[in-house]
């Protein structure tokens, strides 16, 4: 008897956390694996962040919080927003959430029926199209390559838009690729968008601060579509503060006031300590994370560069983020050391159980042709890293 709901069964387990799994397993047998499979900086939390935790510890620091966060996260929030996106949100326009993805799902769930369509550019971030399934809607997918440094055009978003299209999911600077729009590009995506003001835009801004190329642009600056747009963020990513499940938004007020409800019969309020250095955090100026940036700068320097001596690997330079996303179909139909390569899962398998690197294959991305490493890891292990996987495909 299969007790599991419908619901359930729809869903797939993130690769990432798959093959993040995989590796693990591998070495706890005492196999030197190195694992480019999860996004998490190995800087360590800055120490001023740090601080202020521990005194909010310190000071009682305990009990339940409101559930769209503390006043003054929610207020800090506003302000940056205002500070570093010029968008005028209110603090009672926020909401705190259990990381980046409950602030995604809090909108999905509501403003999602059954058989809604959702457009999303491929690659994607794994979790937005089960996220989409979760809340009964469906994934249009538009697909994009490395030549065009996988960005989708204003006609590619024109031509997917139906009557049932309730909302369009995206992130810059995106997470597997590190493609980063431009504000040009974005004003474009909006122009069109503007047309259809029931069109929800949720723009993922979690890897704002992780851009090397110039400044930020978010597509909620243009008035056009502001009232329509949904503007994720955290501190995991530019902080280091992955486990510590702070993620937020700023939305139209009918929007937030629904994602409070959703909130307040999930999770309620996030955790008191995180959200106190959240606002330490928030509040400072992002310079103090300068240091990080240009860290993870050098490696992608370093990765490109590794991986343009590797043959049949098609790169591009990741204007943000802390990702490569090459293209690896040049080895499909052929067979390395006893794996028939078929699509870039298979060849991510090649690379964990032969070069004992772990990475994520593209299928789960939208992308059948690439495979997702990141760089958020030491430079030893990267160098390490690239030249197992050039000698395995030699």
């Amino acid at each position: 008897m299969n007790l599991l709901s419908d619901r359930l069964n729809r869903l797939s387990y993130s690769q990432t956390f798959v093959m993040s799994n995989k590796a693990r397993e591998l070495k706890a047998q005492g196999i030197n694996v190195i694992s480019l499979t999860l996004g998490e900086p190995d800087f360590e939390i800055p120490e001023f962040v740090r601080e202020s935790a521990i005194k909010a510890i310190k000071d009682g620091v305990k009990s339940y919080t409101p559930v769209p966060g503390y006043p003054e996260l929610r207020k800090a929030i506003a302000n940056k927003f205002k500070r570093d996106n010029n968008l005028e949100y209110q603090p009672d326009q926020i909401v705190v959430s259990t990381g980046g993805k409950q602030s995604i799902i809090n909108v999905l769930l509501s403003i999602i029926n059954d058989g809604d369509e959702v457009i999303v550019p491929a690659p994607y971030w794994v979790s937005y199209y089960e996220m989409v399934k979760l809340a009964g809607g469906e994934n249009i997918v538009v697909k994009t390559t490395i030549d065009t440094d996988f960005k989708i055009t204003p006609e590619q978003l024109e031509n997917a838009i139906t009557p049932k299209t309730k909302a369009f999911l995206f992130s810059s600077p995106c997470n597997p690729s590190g493609t980063v729009y431009t504000k040009d590009e974005l004003y474009a995506l909006a122009k069109v968008l503007e047309k259809y003001p029931n069109i929800i835009i949720i723009s993922d801004e979690i890897y704002e601060y992780i851009n090397y190329e110039g400044k930020h642009e978010s597509i909620a600056q243009f008035p056009e579509v502001f009232e329509q747009t949904v503007t994720i963020n955290g501190v995991s990513k530019s902080y280091a503060m992955t486990g510590w499940r702070i993620g937020y938004l700023g939305a139209p007020k009918w929007l937030s006031n629904a994602c409070d409800k959703i909130q307040g019969q999930m999770t309620s309020g996030a955790n008191c300590i995180a959200q106190m250095a959240s606002i330490t955090a928030i509040e400072a100026n992002p310079s103090v994370i300068n240091y990080m940036i240009d860290g993870f700068k050098k490696r992608r320097e370093l990765v490109y560069n590794l991986l343009l001596e590797i043959p049949g690997i098609k790169v591009n330079k990741p204007a943000g983020a802390f990702y490569f996303f090459p293209d690896v179909s040049f080895y499909f139909g052929k067979t390395i050391q006893g794996h028939k390569i078929t699509n870039s899962d298979d060849f991510a398998l090649l690379l964990l159980e032969k070069a004992h690197v772990a990475t994520v294959g593209g299928v789960c991305f939208g992308n059948s042709n690439c495979i997702r490493l990141s760089y958020a890891a030491s430079e030893e292990d990267l160098i390490e890293a690239l030249k197992r996987i050039k000698n395995t495909l030699s």
